[in-house]
């Protein structure tokens, strides 16, 4: 443990030599309880669960002494001279304090818990349409392809039907529990509850009123683009559409209705125009999942950021193993010792999982820009930044004239005409647009839990009246308080917070606007250089000016971090506006010619 430095009179300097102690044995002890954490994530059995737990309560144990031998010293640690000395402060405190809320046996409870749900999630196997004997289909990659594929009705809701109730069902039981114990925790650092304090990283006592206006002022947009959806899919299911104007939630092309990309050809506006799906030349060109990966990092070194290190070529685990369960859902992971990062993802060749491979790179390069940050301020500047960084990138990468760059497109195809376009940003929109209500609610969800807004008896209800208010879809046949329809997305049993991705589909934009100015590849008055064409490719300015902002971390507020990296403090959803501006403005017209109204009954 950290000792005593009684016998020093300066209080900074006193308070610099325990920090810079704290910051060597903390990135100790992070790398033994990543480790531990990555082993039972790329092979789930009994015994590397055991590891992981026991090194996730050392790590709990670790912060909890620390912070009572620290705080003994620094009765005052407010009142420091030195701002970013406070704010180590206080971020340790609070670190600190969580540690200490529970009693080791109440703590291995709750870990225990966590862990159960994890594992009920990620290893649950679910019974084929054509053959209800054969129950070992896995979400990743079986269950996701035929969500993506199948156009028949009754296959989609018998998936989604399997998918909820052999996930969420079997989770239930554990969630109010894990609701309790998160209470418990947060109140004994001083917070309301457990949502309160997962807001305490956005640093602001406005941040739920700040999102509910941003979200204000994009569902126009998002009830457009519900309507033309409802029209075109009104088509393929005629029996399926009705006078509510919800959309079932089954026949949008993902299990959970956050991303409706793969109906894209359903609704594509202009079908005989070049579609930018890009994965059947991947293929045709032997495109696998490591150079995926060599490609996005060479994205990434063409505008002057860090190369991957050698660790994280020789440790990632890029596919899915055949020999062994893993949690599949993608992860970016940092070991702490500043020089060992990896990423865990069941990758297959497409178009869809190129952006992903995108966004997890991002993570890493934004670990490897602020490696050298105290472990306490090796973190986004809010958690939306994170999630933010390999989405912007990723902004240039799916364009048509990048993907004609790097040999994906023939560069005969027309992109840039008027109808590519609005095909190109509708397609976009299925992924961006389409996002956002879902990102919004799935913590406004837990909030409402955590407070008591929300009882245990009212879990699926509730659940289900925000995807109908905000989404404005429903379930494929009636759900009671049996199911937990919640409990079968990765993220609510998983214990992480989601607000950060809602974040992050409104910042991405602006950190994408700031970098095309800096680029030199957007000019808002030039017809030639619209926002959504920008590709900041090789542009070492634009990486300098991304780098600038990553490699400060928590160090400072983000709304001064998110300055330096657009010139503005605050999120604003403007820039996404911009983006979308030709499609938002089609969409209107065709909605009219369609007779649709925006808007449903919820």
């Amino acid at each position: 443990m950290i000792g005593s430095f009684s016998d020093r009179n300066d209080l900074e300097t006193k308070a610099r030599l325990i920090l810079d102690e704290y910051n060597r044995q903390s990135s100790e002890v992070c790398f033994k309880s990543a480790s531990a954490n990555w082993n039972y994530a790329v092979n789930i059995n009994d015994d590397n669960e055991k590891i992981k737990l026991r090194e996730s309560l050392e790590n709990v144990k670790f912060q909890k002494e620390s912070w009572k031998n620290i705080s003994s010293q620094f009765k005052t640690r407010d009142s420091f001279k030195d701002a970013v000395l406070n704010r180590m402060f206080q971020k340790i405190s609070i670190t600190g304090m969580s540690a200490a809320a529970l009693p080791e046996e109440r703590l291995k409870e709750f870990q225990q818990i966590k862990s159960t749900m994890t594992k009920i999630y990620s290893t649950a196997k679910t019974c084929a349409y054509e053959d209800r004997s054969r129950c070992n289909l896995s979400l990743d990659p079986d269950v996701t392809q035929i969500m993506k594929e199948s156009r028949d009705e009754k296959k989609l809701r018998h998936a989604w039907l399997e998918w909820h109730d052999k996930s969420g069902v079997e989770i239930r039981k554990f969630y109010k529990p894990y609701v309790d114990f998160s209470n418990e925790i947060a109140r004994t650092t001083n917070f309301s509850d457990a949502g309160a304090f997962w807001l305490r990283e956005y640093e602001s006592d406005t941040i739920k009123e700040d999102i509910e206006q941003l979200w204000q002022t994009l569902k126009p947009f998002y009830q457009q683009m519900h309507a033309y959806v409802r029209a075109k899919l009104g088509e393929t299911y005629k029996d399926q559409i009705t006078e509510d104007g919800l959309i079932p939630a089954h026949l949008l092309g993902n299990m959970w209705a956050q991303s409706w990309e793969h109906i894209y050809p359903l609704v594509v506006p202009f079908p005989e125009k070049a579609s930018i799906d890009v994965t059947e030349q991947m293929k045709q060109q032997g495109y696998t999942p490591l150079k995926m990966f060599q490609i996005s990092d060479e994205f990434f070194t063409s505008l002057g950021l860090i190369p991957m290190p050698p660790e994280f070529w020789k440790e990632s685990l890029l596919e899915k193993p055949k020999d062994r369960e893993v949690v599949c859902h993608a992860s970016a992971w940092d070991f702490c010792n500043g020089k060992d990062f990896r990423i865990k993802q069941c990758t297959v060749v497409t178009t869809e999982q190129l952006v992903t491979v995108h966004h997890e790179m991002g993570h890493v390069q934004y670990y490897l820009q602020y490696k050298d940050q105290p472990l306490v301020f090796r973190r986004g500047a809010n958690p939306g930044f994170h999630e933010a960084v390999g989405d912007t990138l990723a902004l240039s990468v799916t364009t048509p004239k990048h993907l004609k760059e790097i040999g994906l497109l023939d560069e005969s195809t027309p992109t840039d005409d008027y109808q590519t376009s609005i095909n190109f940003l509708l397609g976009m929109a299925l992924k961006k647009i389409v996002f956002l209500p879902f990102g919004y609610l799935i913590d406004k969800y837990r909030w409402d839990i955590f407070d008591g807004t929300v009882k245990e008896t009212e879990y699926n209800a509730y659940w289900w009246k925000l995807r109908k208010e905000y989404q404005g879809v429903k379930p494929p046949s009636v759900r009671t308080e049996e199911h937990f329809d919640a409990g079968a997305k990765f993220h609510v049993p998983a214990d992480v917070e989601y607000l950060r991705y809602f974040v992050s589909n409104v910042i991405q934009f602006q950190f994408h606007r700031s970098l095309c100015k800096e680029a030199g590849q957007y000019d808002a008055q030039d017809p030639l250089k619209p926002l959504h064409n920008c590709d900041i490719y090789r542009s070492k300015a634009a990486g300098a000016k991304l780098a600038a902002g990553l490699a400060m971390g928590s160090s400072r507020p983000w709304p001064e971090v998110m300055k330096v990296m657009t010139g503005q403090e605050k999120m604003d959803a403007s820039a996404i506006r911009e983006y979308f501006k030709p499609l938002e403005d089609w969409l209107v017209l065709e909605n009219a010619k369609l007779a649709q109204t925006p808007g449903w009954q919820s």
